[in-house]
């Protein structure tokens, strides 16, 4: 490490030495806080073979306007494809550890990345059955476990977190939806783990001892059981009362179950607008309104959303966001600017080749929202054709 240039000859070597190792140990303190402190947005760039796939970071500026910092490659490929409600990404910041995680569904593997230095530093695969080439490996994690689905196999693996953003394969649990569907999306919160299958039915499982045990309540949820919407991506309101799914639809549909049973308990519809599928959705940091993915139209949605009763009432929603159908052809995943109040900025991935993440500012207030997209959006994603699934670093505190 280079030392700063007022050290001088006249300095004994031991007083020099001295110097340099303080120097050293406060560089590296500061590089790791100021690492810390960065805000970030990151995709899994998905990329298939030939070419090595990535995770490309971008820092946030104060007006949430995106800077592309750094591509850091993941060693594995990707199928730029697979269902939208599989988040292939996550992220963990404990103070110890500055991690995202994401996984390359072809190898199929999943690599831990450490924020500080942006270098790839652990891959894990699960059983040698396990597999993702079809539809994506989704993840979710807590500050001990991660876990990925296997859209192959329909399976779940269990990997333990372990210091320096590396995991360890535990086991894998067999899953199903009640019509034969695949495993779609995850979310947890606490002990609970909670997933969609491409069929229309929803399940619940207890990790408190990590490996996942199913808590019996398998079920199709409120609004598939009329044959046209489909639970997809899933997110749980901080006390973990609450799952909410995103429908893919012919309109934005969003379910809602109450989890303070213990178990899901059958799903209230909500009926939101008439832009075509809400198949990703967010919660804002303060919990006062769902982001939702328009997956299949040329919109963000967000709703107001009551954390005390689980309803939801319509809110705003972007106007047509530019380059749809010329540049790109789905909305996708969802990040937020801020990890407080209302996120400030939200950031829709584009699938397109190449990809873009588009701007939306927010403003709310006094039960009224609006959502404009920024003069600066979309922000290109070079590397990605297919992209999905993009994150924040540090990630909303639940």
């Amino acid at each position: 490490m280079k030392t700063d240039s007022f050290f001088k000859s006249s300095l004994s070597p031991s007083l020099i030495g001295l110097a340099v190792v303080i120097t050293c140990f406060f560089g590296i303190k500061v590089q790791a806080a100021d690492a810390a402190s960065t805000r970030y947005v990151f995709t899994n760039d998905d990329v298939p073979p030939p070419t090595q796939s990535g995770v490309t970071f971008y820092t946030v500026g104060k007006n949430g306007s995106l800077t592309l910092k750094k591509k850091v490659a993941t060693g594995g490929v990707g199928i730029a494809g697979g269902y939208f409600g599989s988040d292939r990404v996550g992220a963990l910041a404990t103070g110890k550890a500055n991690c995202v995680f994401a996984s390359d569904a072809q190898t199929p593997d999943i690599v831990g990345i450490d924020v500080t230095s942006l270098k790839t530093v652990g891959r894990a695969s699960g059983s040698k059955n396990d597999g993702g080439s079809s539809n994506g490996i989704g993840l979710a994690l807590n500050t001990h476990y991660l876990y990925a689905s296997f859209s192959d196999t329909n399976t779940i693996g269990t990997f333990k977190i372990q210091p320096g953003c590396k995991i360890k394969f535990i086991s894998d649990i067999t899953v199903g939806g009640l019509h034969g569907g695949i495993i779609d999306g995850m979310a947890i919160r606490g002990n609970m783990l909670v997933t969609t299958y491409g069929d229309g039915s929803i399940q619940s499982f207890n990790i408190a001892k990590g490996v996942p045990v199913s808590n019996g309540d398998e079920q199709d949820s409120t609004g598939s059981r009329g044959g046209n919407t489909y639970p997809n991506g899933i997110d749980i309101t901080q006390d973990g009362h609450f799952a909410i799914f995103g429908d893919t639809s012919s309109s934005t549909v969003v379910e809602v179950s109450d989890l303070s049973s213990g178990k899901l308990a059958p799903t209230v519809v909500y009926r939101l607008g008439g832009t075509r599928s809400s198949s990703n959705i967010l919660l804002s940091p303060d919990e006062t309104l769902l982001y939702i993915s328009n997956t299949q139209g040329d919109k963000l949605t967000a709703a107001f959303f009551d954390k005390t009763t689980g309803k939801l009432t319509k809110g705003c929603a972007s106007g047509p966001l530019k380059g749809y159908s010329s540049n790109w052809s789905y909305l996708s995943g969802l990040a937020l600017a801020s990890s407080t109040g209302n996120g400030g900025t939200v950031y829709i991935a584009e699938f397109g080749a190449p990809s873009s993440i588009a701007v939306i500012n927010v403003q709310s207030s006094a039960g009224k929202c609006s959502l404009k997209e920024a003069s600066t959006s979309p922000v290109a994603d070079p590397d990605s054709p297919g992209l999905l699934s993009i994150g924040s670093f540090p990630p909303r505190p639940f």
